[in-house]
This record gives C-alpha cells, sequence and structure tokens, in this order.
C-alpha cells in the first residue's frame, strides 16, 4: 500500500510527474532491490538496509533520468544530444541513446576512469575527451550544443536527471504503509540523486531523515548547502569522482535546501573503508561515490546508533587497478582505532580556507565544518598500523591522442 503524499510548493520537481515517469522507464532500471544488510551491522553499530542500483546495464541510478530524456527527444523528432560527464551519466545516456537511434556526444575530462570512458565507446557514442575536469568538460558541451543546435543535457539542472532518479524514492516509501527505517544517506554530487530521492521523501514520509553525505575533498555543493548560497571552489581532491564538482547549480541548490536535514563531508580513508566493508561483507564491488553512506556512519557510530538506515548505492564503474590499489589497503576491521574515522585526529591546516569568512583554526586543533583544507601535504598518519592515507584515481592512462581521440585543450 502506497503512502499517501501531500504537495511541496517552492520546487521544479513534482511528485505526480515522478510517478508517472516510471511508465516511460525501461523496467531494466526499476524496483531494484532494498533489503536488510546484516552482515555489515556488527562493524557499523546500527541497522542497515541497503537500495542496490547497480544491478542494470550501466550499473548506476543514471538510466532512470535518461531514460526519460531521451524518450522526449524521441517523440519531438530530435536526432542528437550531448552532455557532459564524469562518466556514468554518459554510459546511461549512450544506452538509452542506442535503443532509439540518437546520436550521442559525451564529453568527458581525460583523466576520467578509464572503465566508464571506454563503456562509453563500447556503446556507440562518440567521445570528446578535454584536457580538464568536469567543469571544463560542461562548458565545452554547452559550446558544441550552441554550434551544431543540438540538444543539451545537464545533469541535476535538466528535470528529467532528478525526477528519474526521484522514482528510487517511489521504491523506498510504497514498500510499506509505514517505512521501517528512518534514515536514508544519499551520495551529493551535483544533486540529481539527492533532490530527487529528498523530494519524494520528505512528500511521503517526511518523519524520514534524510541526509546527504560528500567527500571532504570536493565540498562546494555541501558548503552552498550550509550557507544557503552557492559556493565554488577551485578544484577538487578525491577518489570519489562521481560527485567532484566545484559549481553548484543555483536551481538545484534551491530544490536541495527543501529537502535535505543534513549535509556531511567525509575523509578519503573513511570512503576506502567503506568500499572494503561493503566487499567483505555484503559481496559488492562499488566505485567510491557509492560508499559515501557506509563512509558517514564510520565517522559519526554514536550518530546512527540504533538506527535503522538505507543507504543508496549508487554505482559499480570502477577501475579495476585502481579498486585493487583502494580495497587492498583499506582497513576492514579496528575502524575504531583510527582516531581520524573517530573524529578527534589533530591535522595541521596549512591553507585553511574559510567558507564563512571567519579566521582559520589554530594549528594542530580540529577543523570546524565551515573550514575545508586545500593542501593534505604533511597529514600525520593515524595511530595503530595503518595510516591514513589519500588515494588518487590513476592518471597513467594511454594518451587519449595515440588512441585517435580528439582532445580539447584547456582554454
Amino acid at each position: 500500500m502506497a503512502l499517501r503524499c501531500c504537495v511541496m510548493h517552492g520546487t521544479r520537481l513534482d511528485t505526480a510527474r515522478i510517478r508517472a515517469a516510471r511508465r516511460a522507464i525501461d523496467p531494466v532500471f526499476l524496483d531494484t532491490s532494498l533489503y536488510r544488510c546484516e552482515a555489515l551491522e556488527p562493524g557499523l553499530g546500527c541497522t542497515v538496509s541497503i537500495k542496490l542500483e547497480t544491478a542494470n546495464p550501466v550499473r548506476s541510478f543514471k538510466g532512470r533520468g535518461t531514460e526519460l530524456v531521451v524518450g522526449l527527444l524521441a517523440d519531438n523528432g530530435s536526432q542528437s544530444v550531448v552532455c557532459a560527464s564524469a562518466g556514468n551519466l554518459g554510459q546511461a545516456l549512450a544506452w538509452s541513446g542506442r535503443a532509439r537511434g540518437l546520436d550521442v556526444t559525451v564529453v568527458a575530462s581525460r583523466f576520467a576512469t578509464p572503465a566508464k570512458l571506454d563503456r562509453i565507446r563500447a556503446l556507440g557514442a562518440k567521445l570528446e575527451l578535454v584536457d580538464g575536469d568536469h567543469e571544463l568538460a560542461r562548458e565545452r558541451a554547452a559550446a558544441i550544443a550552441h554550434y551544431d543546435g543540438i540538444r543539451l543535457l545537464e545533469d541535476s539542472l535538466d528535470i528529467e536527471t532528478c525526477e528519474g532518479a526521484a522514482t528510487i524514492g517511489l521504491e523506498l516509501v510504497d514498500v510499506d504503509t509505514v517505512p521501517s527505517f528512518d534514515t536514508v544517506l544519499i551520495a551529493l554530487g551535483g544533486g540529481a540523486l539527492a533532490t530527487g530521492v529528498g523530494h519524494v521523501l520528505k512528500d511521503c514520509a517526511p518523519e524520514v531523515e534524510v541526509i546527504c553525505v560528500q567527500p571532504l575533498g570536493a565540498p562546494a555543493m555541501t558548503h552552498s548547502w550550509r550557507q544557503r548560497r552557492v559556493v565554488t571552489t577551485d578544484s577538487t581532491d578525491t577518489i570519489a569522482d562521481g560527485v567532484a564538482g566545484r559549481r553548484p547549480i543555483p536551481a538545484v541548490l534551491d530544490d536541495l535546501l527543501l529537502v535535505a536535514d543534513d549535509a556531511v563531508l567525509v575523509q578519503e580513508a573513511s570512503i576506502i573503508a567503506g568500499m572494503r566493508m561493503l566487499l567483505d561483507h555484503a559481496g559488492l564491488v562499488v566505485e567510491p561515490s557509492a560508499a559515501l553512506g557506509i563512509a558517514a556512519i564510520l565517522e559519526d557510530r554514536d550518530r546512527f546508533a540504533g538506527r535503522h538506515v538505507v543507504t543508496i548505492v549508487c554505482g559499480s564503474n570502477v577501475d579495476v587497478d585502481a579498486y585493487r590499489r583502494w580495497v587492498g589497503t583499506a582497513p576492514a576491521r579496528g575502524l575504531e582505532d583510527c582516531p581520524r574515522l573517530r573524529g578527534d585526529h589533530p591535522v595541521p591546516y596549512p591553507k585553511a580556507l574559510a567558507v564563512d569568512g571567519t579566521p582559520p583554526p589554530a594549528r594542530g586543533t580540529r577543523t570546524p565544518a565551515s573550514y575545508t583544507r586545500q593542501s593534505r601535504r604533511n597529514t600525520p598518519a593515524c595511530a595503530g598500523n595503518t595510516p591514513c592515507r589519500r588515494s588518487r584515481v590513476a592518471r597513467e592512462t594511454e594518451h587519449p591522442r595515440l588512441r585517435g581521440e580528439h582532445v580539447c585543450p584547456s582554454r
């Protein structure tokens, strides 16, 4: 029996439209598994359920949104579409576009995860690479759309990407008359997943706490949510490439402010530990973004103790070699012995950035939530035998020019 939903005002999203969207999405992306994972619970101290969004042709939730977009384009007689992507949206758009005979162009960073780029090619899309990050890819995609006169798909800005993701929320609240869970942890990047799922939860089950999770090395949207205005960053530094944006979209932030109860930042060591726990105790190989929910629990066990938490495992497109490097050195047990995961590690902040204008903290003291470090060099290791080291996505891929691909130089 479905919950009766109310109407939320001041948002771009619409629950009735989201329910109708299910009819336009290929069933292969719908009704994904939601199950309690008891094996994770002793190490986390709370009841944990997994919403698994990786058992589909593109191994992420993004297909829900691209199915809506491509369906509308096909109905309007459009022939071509372009998007910028860190990898998952590009795969999904290529898959949906191929099924409807559309010409799909994906613009991505040359430094994106190689496995994601290879899959975009395999699905038949034209792939253009830029010598920069995702924000430069966004600029290039917009330029292509303008000069070629084709549709630009902007993740999170185009409402179909949000409302496609929102169908996950319907599946969470339509299972029971009253949800058995009290908290949902959602990876936060551009905001499509968080605003979509968050909208349905606040519309249909407002008592459920919606917590967004972002890497400390890519904090733009979290800082924007905290300050209720767009906050940009000059760079990102995280292995979670799927959520590594620097320039939040104002309209998306407005939607997020209506549905998110909290937004938290997590350390790279916690992300890696979460990936390892999902492998060891749930049998899941996931990309870093999909482990953000587990990372949030690891960093604040007291907050979640005794609660029933749902974490959305949002993607599993990960480079095998990089995964082995990360997970092979991540601590699977004894995490309580790591001061950084307890939150009491004294860390120097050589280049602290105050996002609210207050002076930086004294060296050797804990940083307040309003700060993010721009440099992590000289960070001391945790006590014990396991250092808290940061890992990076592999950059040693074959140069695209040698593969015959076009590389757009940075401007």
